[in-house]
């Protein structure tokens, strides 16, 4: 009898160790990151930058794999697939969150079948004038487009993108009314904006800042709550327009099922890596501000933008069927 109480007492001593120590193994092999955006965007370049920080914490690489694709659905659809083991993440957007709540018959629930893992980023979006238009600030924009209601035009990277939507809730709290023109991609909408076949546009800052810098088109204001430190001097579209706010981010998502413990090992890597120095000037250099924060803040974050997200498209009347 005292042998076995013996026994039984020193498999349950090192039953935890063992446990904690496999936890602690992780990762032991490389990890996939899905992202739904193409090479050299600022998707793929944020992830890459996370690779490399996360490699020198773990001595693992970071396989970063670009699936571009209905606006990032496709990346999704490819992340679900995998083994919630912990070993493949995907980068959640808030161009896939925008078309989670725009396409109809999705394979899968957004809210649901992914877990949270840790918020990297923040970036506005740009309210873009041709310089011939007699506007040099938002209120002139509103005034004007009181004056003649639906006959300004501005473009966007199609509907339903972050960026329509910008310019839906801009017509909303204003009481506006514009013509949305969509376009298969922003740098379409930049060259018409600046050939005048468009009065504005609303673009993702990056992608905006050459023709700002080379004054061919004008910036009225980001759809930040605050102003951005890419463009310190243009001023927040809400310093004028109450409750305005806009913004595209980035974040780590894992699919459902992972455990607990390793989610929060793998969110505590990441947050410390994004809040490095060297990486918040590499987001800024993208026009992005650092927003890293765990599991708890993203998926609070998730919860109120689904809640915004889901009555502007409402207020728009957004139809991808048509």
């Amino acid at each position: 009898m005292h042998t076995k109480i013996i026994a039984w007492l020193a498999a349950g001593l090192f039953a935890v160790p063992g446990a904690q120590a496999a936890q602690s193994a992780f990762p032991d092999k490389p990890i996939r990151l899905v992202i739904g955006s193409a090479p050299g965007s600022g998707p793929d370049i944020i992830s890459r930058v996370l690779a490399e920080r996360l490699y020198k914490a773990w001595g693992q690489r970071v396989v970063v794999d670009s699936r571009p694709g209905v606006a990032g659905v496709l990346s999704a659809e490819i992340t679900l697939r995998a083994l919630p083991d912990g070993y493949t993440w995907m980068m959640l957007t808030s161009q896939l969150f925008v078309a989670t709540s725009v396409f109809p018959d999705l394979k899968f629930n957004l809210d649901k079948d992914f877990a949270s893992v840790a918020m990297i980023g923040t970036v506005p979006f740009v309210q873009l004038v041709n310089p011939q238009l007699p506007v040099k600030t938002v209120p002139d924009l509103i005034a004007l487009a009181k004056k003649s209601p639906g006959k300004l035009r501005y473009g966007s990277a199609g509907t339903g993108a972050s960026e329509h939507l910008s310019g839906v809730l801009f017509a909303r709290l204003t009481g506006t009314d514009m013509l949305h023109v969509p376009y298969k991609g922003i740098p379409q909408a930049i060259g018409d904006a600046i050939a005048g076949e468009v009065q504005l546009a609303y673009s993702v800052l990056p992608a905006a800042l050459p023709a700002i810098q080379g004054n061919r088109l004008r910036a009225l204001g980001v759809t930040s709550p605050k102003r951005s430190v890419s463009l310190p001097d243009v001023p927040a579209i809400s310093e004028f327009v109450s409750g305005y706010d806009m913004l595209g981010w980035y974040s780590i998502v894992a699919p459902a099922g992972v455990p607990k413990p390793l989610l929060d090992k793998i969110s505590a890597e990441i947050v410390k890596a994004v809040k490095e120095p060297e990486f918040i000037a590499q987001l800024r250099t993208l026009g992005t501000d650092s927003a890293a924060s765990g599991r708890d803040e993203l998926d609070a974050w998730r919860k109120g933008q689904r809640k915004k997200i889901t009555e502007i498209v409402k207020a728009a009347g957004v139809d991808t069927t048509k």
